[in-house]
């Protein structure tokens, strides 16, 4: 029921009648849970997290005592009055009242802060259920380090945070709608079967004899005459027993599998007292515990289990147990509960210490579990590499799994010919401030929830870092984004948004963290979001599904999660990663070329050159690769200008000849020189239409200026239509790395257009 704008809670006994007053900023911020805090472990006074409200103890005797800063904040002057502000917090804030007047601590208030999100509670139940299920299938594999014998060893001497995390995951197993939809399906319709039950009744009341009861007859006591004329005295018969012992059948629920599912419920029952009389534990986690006890004894207390006889044997292999719904799911709890009762979970107190329910951390751990599901179902994980999530300790078997901590599983892609590793982190580090081609950020040090790597097989991931060939997937948990379509198709930023960018409060801040993976970690390829809702989103920087980002509706529900649009996602991300000739593998193939030396600061190009668009896109000064030939007379070169061709001479062995390789056969200019002058200033453009071999008799039709044509020629088309920039310059061609002096003077050799401006502002 929610109070109108403020909520007032008695102190303890006061006479006096003290009370604290809160005032929340709106209607729903504050509620008065009478009717359910009690069913689900809460405390009956209740505020809403991401609100900001005022208190007061009035008339003000009290105040509270030393709590967290971040949360209250009483004034210097007047500390019975001040601020609660639980931010992000979701739990039970327990907070201490404290007699102003002396200073002692008079009682302590539990104060429940809920969750903003709608169904936060069978989101949070779903997630530790699912969790508890994920580790005990962890533990069950054959190939774990742990050996199970299934026997209940329950230390009541643990301490509090271990007593906890212990009972909330048995109670995700047992207070749940599944096995609470098991137990009342068995109470309406259980198991029985036909007994035979014997019972003492007038003969004259027995209806059909069996043989038994003939005997019965002949040597029965406490007999009575028969009657004269009576049909038995034709059989001899001078009297018979007044009474004798009739079998019937009857329909009884004393079966092997009710029995089961008694002792099942009993040892559940055992293990909630155990926690309640535990001495080391805390008072909620005594009230939880029973409360669920009392709810077993609510069922235990039902006919069915009256009329139980004693366990004797557990029969598992039983088709009822194994098949029939509701014995189904209760075999499978008291299967989980044993092992549940042994876990201890590492990042358990980022979840539910001191009270905390932070239901958004716990949808992080959830989605762990969800997205190694659906990687063991499309790649290759050994069961190696699973074993090291679940370890032995002291406190018994621990989930190594905490905020903070690094987990990597790794396997194999294979597909269609392509074998791949894949790695699936958990918080991997990304270091900051590596140069490249070192992995990591380039910036500041990064932790994405999970991150997804792929690489080819046959390569160490570091190696694959240097050669450009690993690509990182990022995604990231957000459980409290409400709709992530209208952040990211947001088409114009709106004022208000704007003012409250000027405040530093960033309505898209997830957007904007995955811009920033996307940007600063070295070869990421894609980086989203995955929260609990219905629309997925996904954008693309270019043509391909990488690079990209967007957002995952994935939803702590066991039969609409929404994972198939992830799935469907990574399927198609393993498709693009096979294919090796997508555009982004030519992307990290030129990436890796040009940055794989670093660059030369010795030279600067600063004269002009062509701008490089349209046709001249291409036009990279150290790849612009420029032949250098040579005319033998002025009637050579009028020909060469006449017929807009320039020839070379053929064959491996001819001397002078244009040998050919990736510089020759894609120059784009000509420079000639002639005679034993190497000062060069004629440049010419190679037309794009390449080298074609020419004939002698065509080029003897073509009016070319020798005695000797020989039989073939390698011939390019030029023009003298160059750009403005390239005109009007020499170059002496002894500057050039490949002009040899030794060479005839004939023989072509390349050059770059960087080089030729350098040999420019040297001389």
């Amino acid at each position: 029921m929610a109070v109108d704008h403020h909520l007032e809670i008695p102190i303890g006994s006061d006479v006096n009648g003290q009370k604290l007053i809160i005032y929340g900023q709106s209607r729903r911020s504050l509620i008065d849970a009478v009717d359910d805090a009690l069913e689900n472990g809460e405390a009956r006074h209740q505020l809403l997290e991401g609100f900001e409200y005022q208190y007061e103890f009035t008339p003000g005797d009290y105040i509270f005592g030393p709590y967290r800063k971040d949360i209250i904040q009483p004034i210097k002057s007047h500390p019975h009055l001040g601020r609660i502000t639980p931010n992000i917090f979701v739990g039970t804030l327990k907070l201490p009242i404290y007699r102003k007047a002396d200073n002692t601590e008079i009682d302590v208030l539990p104060i429940e802060v809920r969750s903003g999100k709608t169904g936060y509670r069978k989101d949070y139940r779903a997630m530790l259920e699912f969790i508890t299920k994920q580790c005990v299938d962890l533990l069950l594999q054959a190939e774990s380090v742990v050996s199970q014998n299934l026997t209940h060893d329950f230390d009541k001497d643990a301490k509090d945070e271990i007593l906890y995390q212990r009972f909330m995951f048995v109670k995700s197993v047992v207070d749940s709608e599944e096995f609470e939809e098991a137990v009342q399906r068995i109470l309406s319709a259980p198991v029985t079967r036909w007994t035979e039950t014997v019972e003492e009744k007038n003969v004259r009341q027995a209806g059909r004899l069996t043989s038994a009861n003939i005997r019965e007859l002949i040597k029965g006591g406490r007999r009575i005459p028969v009657a004269l004329g009576h049909p038995l005295r034709e059989l001899s018969f001078d009297s018979i027993p007044d009474r004798i012992r009739v079998t019937h059948k009857i329909d009884s629920v004393d079966t092997t599998e009710n029995r089961f599912v008694k002792h099942a419920l009993e040892a559940f029952l055992e293990f909630c007292e155990d926690v309640e009389g535990a001495p080391k534990a805390g008072v909620a986690t005594k009230a939880e515990a029973r409360r669920l006890a009392e709810h077993i004894e609510g069922w235990l207390q039902h006919d069915v289990f009256r009329s139980q006889s004693r366990v004797t044997l557990l029969k598992l292999n039983s088709p009822v147990l194994q098949r029939k719904a509701g014995y189904r799911e209760v075999l499978n709890a008291w299967l989980l509960f044993d092992l549940a009762a042994k876990l201890i979970w590492s990042g358990g107190d980022d979840v539910y210490s001191a009270g905390k329910k932070d239901v958004a951390t716990l949808y992080e751990y959830w989605l762990f579990f969800k997205l190694l599901d659906l990687m063991r179902s499309m790649y290759q994980i050994e069961p190696k590499e699973l074993d090291q999530l679940i370890q032995e300790s002291k406190d018994g078997m621990t989930l190594s799994l905490r905020q903070g901590d690094e987990v990597a599983i790794r396997g194999i892609c294979d597909r269609n010919g392509r074998k791949l590793n894949i790695q699936f982190s958990y918080n991997r580090m990304f270091k900051g401030a590596k140069d490249y081609p070192k992995e990591g950020s380039w910036t500041t040090t990064m932790r994405p929830d999970y991150t997804l790597s792929i690489w080819p097989i046959g390569i160490e991931d570091v190696e694959a870092e240097r050669q450009e060939l690993i690509v990182h997937v990022h995604f990231d948990a957000k459980y409290k984004v409400e709709n992530y379509r209208r952040m990211i198709s947001s088409e114009k930023e709106d004022v208000q948004e704007k003012v409250e960018n000027r405040k530093g409060n960033y309505k898209n801040a997830d957007l904007l963290k995955m811009h920033a993976y996307k940007d600063a970690i070295r070869r990421t390829g894609g980086a989203y979001v995955l929260y609990p809702g219905r629309v997925p989103v996904e954008r693309s920087g270019f043509r391909e599904i990488v690079p990209g980002l967007g957002a995952f509706p994935i939803r702590p529900k066991e039969d609409d999660s929404g994972i198939e649009a992830l799935k469907e996602f990574l399927e198609d991300l393993t498709d693009h990663f096979v294919n090796r000739t997508s555009q982004r593998e030519k992307m990290a193939y030129r990436t890796y070329d040009i940055h794989q030396d670093p660059p030369s600061n010795d030279f600067i190009i600063r004269e002009p050159l062509p701008e490089t668009y349209d046709d001249k896109r291409g036009l990279i000064p150290d790849e612009t690769y420029v032949l250098v030939g040579y005319y033998r007379s002025p009637a050579h070169l009028k020909w060469i200008l006449d017929k807009k061709l320039y020839n070379f001479r053929t064959g491996d062995h001819e001397e002078g000849a244009l040998q050919l390789g990736v510089e020759e056969v894609t120059a784009k200019y000509l420079l000639l020189h002639t005679g034993d002058d190497l000062n060069a200033n004629i440049l010419l453009k190679i037309k794009p239409i390449g080298l074609k071999v020419v004939e002698r008799a065509e080029m003897i039709e073509l009016g070319y200026p020798s005695d000797i044509v020989r039989d073939q020629y390698l011939v390019v088309s030029v023009t003298e239509d160059i750009e403005n920039e390239l005109t009007g310059k020499h170059w002496d061609l002894s500057r050039l790395s490949k002009f040899n002096p030794h060479r005839k003077k004939g023989v072509p050799f390349t050059t770059t257009l960087e080089e030729l401006f350098q040999e420019l502002k040297s001389s």
